[in-house]
């Protein structure tokens, strides 16, 4: 663990606790106009019971604070039987004798409140941020999860509060990075790192050019008219197999009308729009599009340094600059990307022309994650030190790489170097894709 800790960095307990706080609230407003049915979910591999996902966001408060740092005994008797991701099997969460709602709210309360009066009471250490920040960073991802859960459920929109997009159009083209010499992955010293960051390594990345904007609808939808689902050639044989399997002729989402496609939004469903990023479609789906269009998807490293990378001073290969934001180095204040959910969906493609990349690439943050070509292993360095250690070990080699972060997707993740990674048939996640000409 001391590998991934910067001893220098250290955020106020101020900082910290409203970040807990911030949070633990976005959490709840994803779950509290829900009935006590809705959270009864039916088994599914994507899905986790609701009552069981807040239990485990508490216990990974109580675990990794709590116990860790204060040597307490748990706050629940039973909470590692019940709510520890990698000793209870997904398949039986289900069957469990959780907490009823009221019963769950109370333990998240208790381990909440235990959270901020120890935070309250001393400068936290930088191994106390660093853990305060994993845990942050944990519920971060399971609000998000809440978020698509809730689409895949045909749920209605959560509640809290969003404002509505402007139309901005398509934004169609490529860009030419030049290729050079690129670091991956995080520097030692970066105030927060996750285990698979680990560490930056020189790639050769040979020059190339990349679409300015994800594949959108509208592009996807002549894939999808020319039976591109129908079609053998343009799949791999694991796609191929997933698609007849599942019977899918088009996104999980999307449904034909008397004289358009429809998509479903929550529990609502509208017109398709044109100009918004194609979303919930499987790596399986994002790389057939790809061959019938003669494109293909981006490297991990070449999608890292169209997002990070700047052109050289003498305009010949690149810098030795690499952004932490496609945008330079300020966090997104609303003005850079489609994030936090703001905007409680997507919006067209040519928005956000104030985040674009050194480059020119826009949306390289937020909107939709984007797929990449390559399965998620290990950087040079990785070594299991880190306090979560089944965070990235178990899941390397079985995933795909997505970088760039969805609509959904909080600001305090969503970096350049931020890795995502899930099986290559998931659609529930909010996931789209950019290409590159072959």
């Amino acid at each position: 663990m001391k590998q991934l800790i910067d001893k220098h960095f250290i955020l106020p307990k101020s900082d910290l606790i409203e970040q807990v706080k911030e949070t633990r609230n976005r959490t709840l407003s994803l779950i509290e106009d829900l009935s006590d049915d809705q959270l009864n979910v039916p088994i599914m591999e994507i899905v986790n019971p609701f009552r069981w996902e807040l239990g485990h966001i508490a216990f990974f408060y109580d675990a990794f604070i709590c116990q860790t740092l204060d040597g307490i005994p748990p706050l629940m008797d039973d909470g590692n039987d019940l709510f520890n991701s990698f000793e209870v099997d997904h398949s039986d969460r289900w069957g469990l004798e959780l907490p009823n709602r009221d019963g769950i709210l109370d333990y998240m309360s208790k381990v909440f409140n235990k959270t901020i009066d120890r935070l309250d009471s001393h400068t936290p250490s930088s191994q106390e941020t660093y853990l305060y920040l994993l845990a942050i960073s944990h519920e971060d991802m399971h609000a998000e999860a809440f978020t698509y859960m809730r689409q895949t459920l045909g749920y209605p929109k959560p509640i809290h509060e969003h404002s509505k997009a402007s139309p901005s159009g398509d934004l169609p083209g490529d860009v030419e990075i030049p290729g050079g010499t690129f670091m991956l992955g995080a520097k030692p010293g970066d105030s927060f790192v996750f285990d698979n960051e680990k560490w930056a390594h020189p790639v050769a990345v040979a020059p190339f050019k990349i679409a300015r904007a994800p594949v959108t609808n509208s592009q996807f939808k002549e894939f999808t008219e020319d039976k591109g689902y129908l079609r053998k050639e343009f799949w791999s044989t694991q796609g191929w197999i997933w698609r007849t399997k599942k019977g899918v002729e088009s996104p999980i989402y999307w449904s034909k009308g008397q004289n358009n496609w429809l998509c479903r939004s929550f529990d609502t469903y509208v017109d398709l729009e044109p100009n918004y990023p194609v979303s919930h479609v499987t790596w399986y789906e994002a790389e057939a599009y790809c061959n019938w269009a003669n494109r293909r998807l981006p490297t991990e490293a070449e999608w890292d340094l169209a997002a990070s990378g700047e052109p050289a001073g003498d305009g010949k290969g690149i810098s030795e600059v690499k952004r932490k934001y496609p945008w330079g180095d300020r966090s997104n204040d609303g003005n850079y990307a489609n994030l936090d959910s703001a905007l409680m969906g997507c919006v067209d493609v040519a928005a956000f022309p104030e985040g674009d990349s050194a480059f020119g690439c826009r949306q390289m943050l937020g909107n939709v994650w984007e797929w990449t070509a390559d399965p998620f292993y290990p950087l040079p360095g990785f070594v299991i030190d880190f306090p979560y250690k089944e965070y990235s070990a178990p899941w390397f080699g079985y995933r795909k790489v997505l970088k760039g972060g969805a609509w959904a997707t909080r600001t305090r993740l969503a970096t350049n170097k931020y890795r995502n990674y899930f099986q290559p048939y998931r659609n529930d996640i909010i996931s789209g894709f950019r290409t590159c000409p072959k």
